[in-house]
């Protein structure tokens, strides 16, 4: 098993070169919570309204101190959904399909807690697996290095998170794998976006700081947060198929602040 995945993209790298340098984009302060979905989400067969759920990946603090332990559930459901058809006119520009998920609801011990959060990057279920699996680098790698999705990578048995460069960017404890967020850069044919850092160090799991957009998607692509015109909805679109979320897929929620939504947290 390979690990190009600790090699970081060069708008990444130059991200990592501006924020040391004193140049990168202001810090915004951020809550994370790591989930896998539970069931799978298909725009063919879902509808508007349809409820979508997930499981946090590691325990964190939401910002009014209550504790969110592993395995929480946290709730959303389908904004909108669109099933992909083929158009057969010559030279056609393919309509995508759409699936437009909003969280709102995280399950804590005292309860049901509203939340707005957009998606700051997703995996696939193969890029969850492996990213949650050790794989011996050599005949000497007895335990295993553990690969984050979109880059870095570290030994189960160390506490540092570090690049293929050795730099140190998150820390391996004893709840989780706690970082804090770097400025990254999401760019596909058809949308781009910027993920901003954060001051305070969050909960990512098997996310790198760096992790923005999607992973292991062949046509898989997000539209900027908030593009459908509600602040905490995330949109996926496909022109080659209909979008599916397959349970096991995970993702990177990051809580919108109020200043930027209506309520919640």
């Amino acid at each position: 098993m390979t690990l190009k995945r600790s090699f970081l993209p060069f708008s990444i790298l130059a991200g990592l070169l501006a924020m040391n340098s004193g140049e990168a984009k202001a810090q915004s302060p951020a809550t994370t919570i790591p989930l896998i979905f539970t069931k799978t989400v298909d725009a063919a067969r879902t509808h508007t309204g349809d409820p979508v759920q997930a499981k946090t990946m590691q325990g964190l603090t939401l910002p009014d101190g209550t504790q969110l332990a592993k395995g929480s559930t946290v709730r959303g459901h389908v904004v909108e959904a669109r099933a992909f058809s083929f158009d057969a006119t010559p030279y056609a520009v393919q309509r995508p399909s759409i699936l437009s998920i909003h969280f709102d609801q995280v399950v804590t011990k005292d309860g049901v807690r509203t939340i707005s959060a957009s998606i700051r990057a997703l995996a696939s279920r193969l890029e969850a697996d492996e990213a949650r699996t050790p794989h011996r680098t050599d005949e000497t790698d007895s335990v295993g290095t553990m690969v984050l999705v979109g880059g870095g990578s570290f030994n189960p048995l160390s506490k540092e998170i570090v690049t293929g460069d050795g730099d140190i960017i998150g820390y391996n404890r004893r709840g989780g794998i706690f970082a804090r967020l770097l400025p990254a850069g999401y760019e596909s044919r058809y949308s781009h976006f910027q993920c901003d850092g954060s001051n305070g160090e969050q909960s990512v799991a098997i996310f790198s700081p760096m992790a923005c957009g999607v992973y292991g998607f062949d046509s898989l692509y997000m539209a900027e947060n908030g593009l459908s015109g509600s602040f905490g909805t995330f949109r996926l679109e496909s022109r080659r198929r209909s979008v599916k979320l397959y349970a096991g897929c995970a993702a990177l929620l990051e809580l919108i602040s109020p200043d930027h939504s209506s309520g919640g947290l």
